[in-house]
């Protein structure tokens, strides 16, 4: 197998070290270590130590790292770890003549960048769009904003962070992982990550890739949110190569020798205009696109990828007044909402151990509980609207999400009716 960069250069040293007498015999033993070494004897740190770590941690050996690699490593609780600054400090501590400290686990990282989060406080209006907002963040689910520039489309997705509860170690430990991969620091520990790609991003960069295949911008967002702003202006091949992921939560990137697969299990937040123009349908500007300009940009959206997105919401122009209104009440802040969203999601959780976009055709099913009333109308909406198998599970995935932010054990009518009015757009 091609060996990549300098990780193996420690190892390579102290088995020399130990073939020529130099180590005791066994001083290795229950040992891995990792790291590049400089012609001065100093240790470097290298990428993709982190599942080296977990992966050595769960086979009880001790991780021999350099220094400067003990915070990123010591994420993982279990770990025993050291970290040596150079060769010498690391014979030293081989041969017992000099031991290092044993790391101490589960550091806790500060925010090495500022995170996307702006607060629905500062949101007028907009109810629906607050409201599909709350139903994505608790169910997982794809979220797609349409209307005319300026009506506050990029505001809203902003917000989703701000209402995304925080994440369990093992989830936080992936993410690390991925981005240890990437030679990345970590956004924030235990924080769903947030990725908003230039619609200027090759298919390599959105999915990853090169010689030495790396993750790319879905796997970076891995248990955290995949934001396209102007979907439309990203290139058609592009966005099909999402369908699968969406679907396996996983990429798969083949090559002549061989096969990588990285996780990808992101939440889809889209925005987009209804035309080039952007003023298709606006009530204050007239669209001055022709009818094959508009065909030709909506083309670029196929049907089975707007298939893969449950909610879709047209966000509207507010009038002047409702903007410089002060309002009688105050809009909810997001702390509020999120508080709100965790709860349903641990009622969620304890159900099925799963969020409600992973649940399998027959699973969502079951936990809707359907009556015959119910079942008819799903029934008349399949056959009215034409949905697909796939978009009447997910019509039922939606319709399941908001069941449960109202404590409900049954899928009723009105929550049906609710999620079908998330798919006219």
């Amino acid at each position: 197998m091609p060996k990549e960069g300098g990780r193996y250069d420690l190892p390579i040293a102290l088995g020399i070290l130990q073939a020529s007498g130099q180590l005791p015999e066994g001083a290795l033993d229950g040992y891995e270590c990792l790291g590049e070494l400089s012609l001065s004897g100093e240790l470097r740190p290298v990428s993709g130590l982190l599942p080296a770590v977990i992966a050595a941690s769960e086979t009880h050996n001790r991780i021999l790292v350099p220094q400067a690699s003990l915070q990123e490593t010591s994420l993982c609780s279990k770990a025993i770890v050291f970290g040596a600054s150079s060769l010498l400090a690391a014979t030293g501590h081989l041969n017992q003549s000099k031991p290092l400290p044993e790391s101490e686990g589960n550091i806790t990282l500060q925010c090495v960048q500022p995170l996307v989060r702006d607060n629905l406080s500062s949101v007028q209006g907009h109810y629906q769009a607050r409201r599909a907002l709350e139903i994505a963040a608790t169910g997982g689910h794809g979220l797609l904003f349409s209307g005319p520039p300026g009506t506050g489309k990029t505001m809203l997705a902003r917000c989703l962070p701000g209402i995304l509860p925080s994440l369990s170690e093992s989830d936080a430990l992936e993410v690390a992982s991925i981005h240890s991969l990437c030679n990345q620091q970590v956004p924030g520990w235990r924080t769903p990550p947030w990725r908003s790609p230039h619609h200027t991003a090759s298919s390599t960069a959105l999915t990853g890739g090169g010689s030495h295949p790396r993750p790319g911008e879905i796997s970076l967002a891995h248990h955290g949110v995949l934001f396209l702003d102007e979907l439309p202006e990203f290139d058609r091949r592009t966005l099909e190569i999402l369908r699968q992921p969406m679907e396996s939560g996983e990429i798969m990137i083949s090559r002549a020798r061989h096969q990588v697969k990285f996780p990808a299990r992101f939440q889809l937040l889209a925005a987009m205009n209804p035309c080039p123009c952007g003023f298709l349908g606006d009530k204050e500007k007239n669209c001055q696109c022709t009818p094959e300009q508009v065909q030709r940009y909506r083309r670029k959206l196929s049907g089975p990828l707007l298939d893969r997105i449950d909610l879709r919401v047209e966000v509207g122009r507010l009038p002047p007044a409702a903007l410089l209104k002060q309002p009688d009440t105050p809009p909810e802040s997001s702390e509020t909402v999120r508080q709100r969203v965790h709860e349903t999601r641990e009622f969620m959780l304890a159900r099925q151990n799963c969020l409600n976009t992973q649940l399998s055709s027959d699973d969502v099913m079951s936990n809707a509980r359907l009556g015959e009333r119910e079942k008819k109308l799903l029934e008349t909406l399949a056959t009215r609207m034409q949905l697909s198998g796939r978009s009447l599970h997910r019509l039922m995935r939606v319709a399941r999400t908001i069941a449960d932010m109202e404590k409900e054990e049954r899928v009723s009518v009105k929550h049906l009716t609710e999620a079908v009015s998330y798919r006219q757009v």
